[in-house]
């Protein structure tokens, strides 16, 4: 499967500072091609799989199509090195047997740390990880500039697991192997992780 190559090629140049990289068309096709065979496939993800901390590598925007249904993708773009934009995914048994999450978004530029924080849920069988970001935190190297809620906090928290995913953010995933993920946004847009 040549697609999975030039994913790994990608997710290599970013955390690996390896100096080949796929064109984002050839990467964007890459991914595509990676959903189109998951689409026949369907193949069903758990959340361990998914569990861990994940580096954003590679991106692709959308924009509404005039006169025509659907969207567009735009074209894909690399993240910069110095930039460090990581997922973290933990799921969580509580006694009763219940399976939450919690998502953590890392954007590191330098010292400036933002850490957005929130309830998550993984709806099988369309690999689904639904999200909400509940409290931020922004630091400068160790030092904490500030820490609180966002969007409504514990009150939030508590309306998110009952809450239909037509309300929620969410990305489709279409692959989860051991060192990368890929996924649709809500808006359609593609991105690819890796670890």
């Amino acid at each position: 499967m040549d697609f999975l190559l030039l994913l790994d090629q990608a997710k290599s140049f970013i955390l690996s500072h390896q100096p080949q990289k796929p064109p984002p068309d050839t990467l964007v096709a890459a991914l595509l091609e990676a959903d189109k065979i998951a689409r026949k496939t369907k193949p069903s993800y758990t959340p361990e799989q998914l569990k861990g901390t994940w580096r954003l590598c590679f991106v692709t925007g959308t924009k509404k199509a005039q006169n025509r249904a659907g969207i567009i993708l735009r074209s894909g773009r690399y993240l910069p090195r110095w930039a460090k934009i990581e997922l973290t995914y933990t799921p969580e048994t509580d006694s009763t047997q219940t399976t939450t999450a919690s998502l953590e978004n890392c954007i590191t530029l330098g010292q400036l740390k933002l850490i957005l924080r929130g309830p998550a849920k993984f709806l099988n069988p369309k690999n689904i990880l639904a999200f909400d970001f509940t409290q931020i935190t922004l630091k400068i190297g160790k030092i904490c500039l500030y820490q609180g809620n966002i969007r409504g906090g514990k009150q939030t928290e508590a309306k998110f697991y009952p809450e239909s995913i037509s309300k929620q953010a969410f990305f489709s995933y279409f692959l989860i192997q051991d060192h990368l993920i890929a996924a649709r946004g809500r808006g359609g847009g593609l991105a690819l992780w890796g670890r």
